[in-house]
């Protein structure tokens, strides 16, 4: 999914192409005429990583973080160009080796969303990640992708670690507008559910963009539940806070920064590699659910984000991250949902734009909780 042109020799031809002074206008393009349609099944599209930490140092140089455990960061960027892969693969069919130029091709796959992705236990260094998956369900113009994380070898059992729901849409390259994609084959039971569970995905995130705050008000439910914490938490400064209790105020919470986008981080469209823009949100959240915990955490889950539009190179991203909400259960005393949106800054207005907003959970580990039943922080807006 990474382009394999050198950035040098693009820059170098666009240079020489305005030394030749101005072109013509150019003339509409007319739409490609696209590919028959070929079903295909479920498997064609399949595609697996092996990441081979236990008989790699390099490989596992390239991952570890500063604790001894594996950058779950860089693994999100892993998943997001897998879940790429898949999606051309399913559209160049199963003997594909690359995905060529996009101009040749006529068409282009972008992220429209993730989803969803589980971290189901924690990583194991010493053992090998095997990251799989495969297209699941098709609709006109997008596929559902599923994926998978397994640790490997050492002797022991295959464990799945982590998996994610990932949402590819196909674009026509020169009018950018929808590409029919191949439809999917069912034969088994179990590509009957899978079909299924990938059909749930997209009328789920049909249903919640018709019910967002953008779309309609808030519902009763939903009010009762705002006044409920007005009367908690914010009628005076001590109010709904007990004696053992500290109350962090939310604003308190921010942490942000601002990155160049650099061409090396760019992927086949031209454009910043998404599952960067992941790996970015991640761990600027990791580090204030950190400081927010005072201790050590552990990644649970990335809640559903859509890519709203994409970030040119050379562009100036702004990342803003805050503390949300904080609750328990009885599997995880302390939990932390994060919020971390990426804007890019037009530097001539000062302007920002939303490219993504992301939703991370981390639980709170070790025997001294900071957020405990006697000693616990809640959030006041």
């Amino acid at each position: 999914m990474r382009t394999a042109a050198l950035w040098s020799e693009s820059l170098l031809k666009s240079t020489a192409l305005e030394d030749k002074g101005p072109r013509p206008p150019s003339q509409p393009a007319e739409p490609v005429e696209e590919d028959k349609l070929t079903p295909r099944s479920m498997h064609d599209s399949y595609s697996e990583l092996v990441l081979p930490f236990a008989s790699s140092v390099q490989v596992l140089e390239e991952y570890i973080n500063a604790s001894g455990g594996i950058r779950s960061g860089k693994l999100m960027e892993n998943f997001d160009s897998l879940a790429g892969s898949i999606a051309y693969k399913h559209m160049l069919g199963p003997n594909v080796k690359t995905v060529g130029s996009i101009e040749d091709r006529g068409f282009y796959i972008v992220t429209a969303s993730v989803d969803r992705l589980d971290m189901l236990s924690p990583l194991n260094p010493k053992r090998d990640l095997r990251l799989s998956g495969l297209v699941i369900y098709t609709g006109r113009s997008s596929m559902e992708v599923v994926l998978k994380m397994e640790s490997i070898g050492g002797g022991q059992p295959d464990e799945t670690v982590m998996i994610g729901r990932f949402s590819m849409v196909c674009r026509n390259a020169k009018t950018n507008k929808a590409r029919k994609v191949h439809p999917l084959i069912i034969s088994t039971p179990e590509e009957h559910a899978l079909y299924s569970l990938g059909a749930q995905m997209k009328q789920k995130r049909q249903i919640s963009a018709m019910q967002s705050l953008s779309q309609v008000p808030p519902t009763s439910a939903e009010a009762g539940k705002l006044h409920s914490f007005y009367l908690k938490h914010g009628q005076g400064q001590n109010s709904g806070t007990q004696p053992d209790q500290e109350r962090v105020w939310m604003g308190d919470t921010h942490l942000s920064k601002c990155l160049l986008m650099f061409p090396q981080e760019r992927n086949v469209h031209q454009k910043i590699f998404g599952g960067y823009l992941m790996r970015l949100a991640y761990e600027l959240g990791f580090t204030n659910a950190s400081m927010f915990c005072r201790g050590k955490i552990r990644f649970l889950s990335l809640d559903g984000i859509s890519f709203a539009r994409p970030v040119p190179i050379g562009s100036i991203l702004k990342l803003d991250s805050m503390i949300l909400h904080t609750s328990s259960s009885e599997e995880y005393p302390v939990l932390v949902h994060v919020g971390v949106k990426a804007n890019v800054v037009d530097v001539k207005t000062g302007n920002e734009q939303t490219t993504n907003d992301f939703r991370f959970t981390w639980c709170q580990e070790g025997e001294n909780l900071f957020l405990t039943s006697t000693h616990n922080v809640g959030l006041a807006v």
